[in-house]
């Protein structure tokens, strides 16, 4: 599952990718910068993950991971190839979600590449090119499928109702996530489309350091834009962030945090914000080789989470041995909790929880 970065050249997207991931991205004062997408592996921040490594005193640590994707900024035309258009809505496309990223900073010695700073404008910007591309594709899909309905094909005849309801949507300059499937015919269909503008989204506010907790007034603006779309909007430093990251110790860092106003880094907010968005949750495994976190969706059931072990524990699933979190943190062992109680042996139906400390038998 992949969260790819998007906005406008020259508002901090390769200078953000470099603090989530500490891969070195190019990243310069002028636009196209970034040509090739850049993917980063970045681990999950979980304060579960401590507390578990020191009840377990495992050999070692394996966190939970995201990737990250840093494409190149998108431009007026993009939609008809202009700039690096065609290749940037590709790299999108292959995204599972979008992290859009809105410049709400004043620098003159930053150029834009619309010549001042307007989030509202940019954000439209890039949705407009987004749209028209989808837009075309749907045009395409539609003139397909009207066909078949012709002839009296029942799935053509769902299809079309939903590529229309789709275009009327994106006519109004409206994303195709807004739009609601009626049933789960529509909801397959949805996914198969896969339109650009129906992948969930996370806006980040790029700010100056002193608006890094209260954001200013073009958070405020972008904050009122979006308050229809079910979308979180974060608030983010770039440029603190990456001061931080040069930092040797946690304690130099720490005290840099301290000294903005902060409890942790933003970077370690919006990797957790992107694993939620992309419908991630964590189980753990806790022995003494290793305590690990595992990545699986939510929803997932105990074969399906035994499977992102191995693909043989998800065919010979038998059983799985499941331990709360909390109840082993508060008992402090695999054994207490069974002394207590809390040891549960659960079938095949079981939809994991995040947090679940598993254990699974199988047989192949």
């Amino acid at each position: 599952m992949k969260a790819g970065i998007v906005g406008l050249p020259n508002v901090g997207k390769s200078t953000l990718f470099n603090c989530l991931s500490n891969a070195k991205a190019q990243s310069a004062n002028f636009p196209f910068c970034t040509i090739e997408p850049n993917i980063g592996v970045v681990n999950v921040p979980d304060s579960r993950m401590e507390k578990l490594e020191e009840l377990v005193k495992p050999e070692r640590v394996q966190m939970a991971t995201v990737d990250i994707v840093d494409i190149a900024g998108l431009v007026k035309g993009a939609s008809k190839g202009e700039g690096l258009g065609n290749q940037f809505l590709g790299n999108i496309r292959e995204c599972n979600a979008i992290i859009h990223v809105l410049r709400c900073f004043d620098n003159d010695n930053i150029v834009h590449v619309d010549g001042n700073v307007n989030p509202i404008r940019d954000k439209e910007t890039i949705d407009i090119e987004l749209q028209l591309k989808d837009l075309e594709n749907v045009e395409k899909r539609l003139e397909k499928v009207k066909r078949a309905a012709k002839t009296g094909n029942k799935e053509a005849i769902v299809e079309e109702g939903l590529l229309n309801r789709i275009r009327e949507t994106l006519l109004q300059a409206k994303s195709a996530r807004t739009i609601t499937p009626q049933n789960n015919d529509e909801e397959v269909l949805m996914e198969g489309f896969q339109l650009i503008t129906a992948k969930p989204v996370l806006y980040v506010c790029n700010v100056d350091e002193n608006s890094a907790v209260n954001g200013n007034k073009y958070v405020d603006q972008v904050r009122e834009l979006v308050k229809d779309e079910d979308a979180e909007v974060i608030v983010l430093s770039v440029g603190a962030e990456a001061d931080i990251t040069e930092l040797e110790s946690y304690e130099e860092r720490q005290v840099f945090l301290e000294d903005m106003g902060l409890q942790e880094p933003g970077a370690s907010v919006l990797i957790r914000a992107a694993y939620k968005l992309l419908k991630q949750q964590t189980y753990f495994t806790a022995g003494v080789k290793e305590v690990r976190a595992w990545t699986i969706n939510i929803g997932a059931t105990a074969p399906q989470a035994a499977g992102v072990i191995h693909t043989d524990f998800e065919k010979g699933f038998i059983r799985a041995e499941v331990i709360a979190y909390e109840d082993f943190v508060h008992y402090g062992s695999e054994a207490k909790c069974k002394e207590a109680g809390k040891f549960k042996v659960e079938g095949k139906e079981y939809i994991v929880k995040d947090g679940d400390v598993m254990h699974f038998r199988f047989n192949v």
